[in-house]
């Protein structure tokens, strides 16, 4: 299994060069104030719709990350940034994000096996909550597995890994395994997307994913 870096400004050029390939993706050379074109914007739940722009930041890899910037504070409003490729459903995916601000939400997280809007598995961090939580999103409602409380440092980086091998989860913050939980609702492929929740500035400055190899442990 290789691993291709790939530069968010030329995403829309790349070639996904088959399932079993890894990705590391970046926004250093990417467009300010635009989403990536291999990327697209979609809503879970009500409200306004994200704005998801790559914007300058010297605390990020390459100076420059994807942040989603509205400020709408529905409650119910989980603003998705999703990679057009489709991926197997065992995989991981690791994120680098930091919580700048909200005051309802101040929260960042990571979708995979994602089959559209309202369909997906998420884990995500909360910086006003100090915690993290694995989800099932179906039919737009989402059901907590799983959770564990931690500190997660609003104005950071931190790293969040989700890993899926069939109806086992395992989700990481910094390093640290937090979660380990199982599921059967979604097995099949499916895409892996970035996500915020209400009035969330959330940036992201680095995705990874990698295909598992059959019989992969955690």
């Amino acid at each position: 299994m290789t691993l291709r870096t790939v530069i968010a400004s030329a995403l829309a050029l790349a070639a996904v060069t088959g399932p079993a390939s890894a990705e590391t993706i970046t926004f250093a050379g990417a467009q300010p104030d635009a989403l990536p074109q291999a990327f697209v914007s979609a809503l879970t739940g009500s409200g306004m719709p994200g704005r998801w722009a790559v914007v300058e930041d010297a605390s990020a890899e390459g100076n420059r990350a994807l942040a989603q910037l509205s400020e709408d504070r529905t409650d119910n409003r989980f603003p998705l940034a999703i990679y057009t490729p489709t991926f197997p459903g065992d995989l991981e995916v690791r994120i680098r994000f930091k919580a700048v601000s909200g005051a309802v939400d101040r929260a960042g997280g990571v979708a995979l096996r994602l089959q559209d809007a309202r369909n997906y598995y998420l884990a995500r961090a909360n910086a006003l909550e100090d915690n993290v939580r694995f989800y099932r999103v179906t039919d737009g409602w989402r059901e907590e597995l799983a959770g564990a409380n931690v500190k997660v440092t609003a104005g950071a980086w931190h790293t969040l890994s989700l890993w899926a091998q069939g109806s086992r989860f395992i989700v990481s913050f910094d390093g640290t395994v937090l979660i380990d939980a199982r599921d059967e609702t979604f097995s099949t492929p499916g895409q892996v997307a970035l996500w915020t929740k209400a009035d969330s500035v959330t940036r992201f400055d680095r995705i990874e994913i990698m295909p598992l190899a059959d019989g992969a442990k955690p």
